[in-house]
């Protein structure tokens, strides 16, 4: 059966949240994932380079965000340092394709990330045996679901990382981890699949409030000051506007990620800010991947770097605190091994 391409209706503008880099050249591309959703992309490539192929690196997240937001800024910050990126649309969101829109999923987000490496791998300008992927917030869990699969995947980055399955399930800290709290969630979601249905239409869940309650907890009050207003709004982020669909969840409640995490042989760099809400995803993540790295001495590829001081928010785009020369001094050990 052939591959097929939906058109896409993508901008020529440069529409980041973060300047233009005259180090790289930059270009629009796209790209098909396993369920023929095609997939929109910003790809950077250094322009101080020779004629050897690259090694390249797929960026994507945070969750309900668009690759003109943290994506897009790390994907360009390592073309600087000679890496070709791509920083690219989930399926369903942004300027990427498929219908209906504003959904999520566990299995074709974590496949966006390997569509991604069928991409890359492909292109001349790459060198297939040194590809890996970079995922921020939510999609840094997709992405070390990815990296468990895809032996394709030689390293991945998990940045401020999310357990979706985990958070949804469970609730946050765990707080509602019990049959009771995640059925009557079920009971409220499978309700709201019957009126979706009869209305035609799927409810939104809305992303932030235009004004910030001055009542509202701490990491809320840091997502509000990046996503509503100049420093991270985008018009076609999730976050910045409407939001997921209601339903969206429904998946996570019953298709937990990283249940193979502990399998990975290939590199894992784990990066959380100290004081960030969410750090605990990442330090028990941190804990399961090194089950296989401390069984066997081949490895001992698993690192975990915690950022003094940041928050969850400081990892989206504050390039003081984001250590990016660790993780270009990780993808280049483990890239080229």
């Amino acid at each position: 059966m052939t591959i097929k391409k939906q058109t896409l209706n993508m901008t020529s503008d440069w529409d980041k949240t973060f300047p233009k880099s005259e180090k790289v050249d930059h270009e629009k591309v796209e790209f098909v994932n396993r369920y023929g959703v095609t997939l929109a992309a910003d790809l950077y490539r250094p322009k101080a380079i020779g004629d050897e192929p690259l090694a390249a690196i797929a960026v994507s997240g945070p969750f309900g965000a668009v690759k003109e937001q943290a994506s897009g800024l790390y994907a360009q910050e390592l073309a600087e340092r000679g890496f070709l990126t791509i920083a690219f649309d989930p399926s369903f969101t942004g300027e990427s394709g498929g219908f209906p829109r504003n959904v999520a999923s566990p299995d074709i987000n974590t496949e966006d990330f390997s569509a991604a490496v069928d991409y890359l791998s492909t292109r001349a300008d790459v060198d297939p045996n040194k590809v890996g992927i970079l995922g921020i917030c939510g999609w840094g869990g997709m992405a070390i679901n990815a990296a468990a699969n895809d032996l394709r995947i030689k390293a991945t980055v998990a940045s401020t990382m999310y357990d979706m399955s985990r958070v949804n399930a469970n609730g946050y800290f765990d707080a509602a981890d019990s049959k009771e709290a995640r059925n009557a969630l079920r009971k409220q979601l499978c309700e709201q699949r019957t009126k979706d249905y009869k209305n035609g239409e799927y409810k939104l869940a809305r992303g932030l409030p235009d004004v910030c309650p001055d009542d509202a907890l701490r990491y809320v009050k840091d997502y509000w000051g990046y996503y509503k207003t100049p420093r991270g709004y985008h018009e076609r982020s999730l976050n910045s506007n409407e939001g997921w669909n209601v339903t969206s969840t429904l998946p996570f409640l019953n298709m937990p990620l990283l249940t193979y995490a502990d399998e990975i042989e290939s590199a894992v760099l784990l990066i959380h800010g100290e004081k960030a809400h969410s750090r605990y995803f990442s330090d028990s993540t941190f804990k399961k991947l090194q089950e296989n790295d401390k069984a066997d001495y081949l490895y001992h590829n698993k690192n975990y770097i915690i950022v003094p001081g940041a928050n969850h928010t400081d990892l989206y785009d504050r390039k003081d605190k984001i250590p990016f020369d660790a993780i270009e001094s990780f993808y280049k050990e483990y890239l080229n091994k």
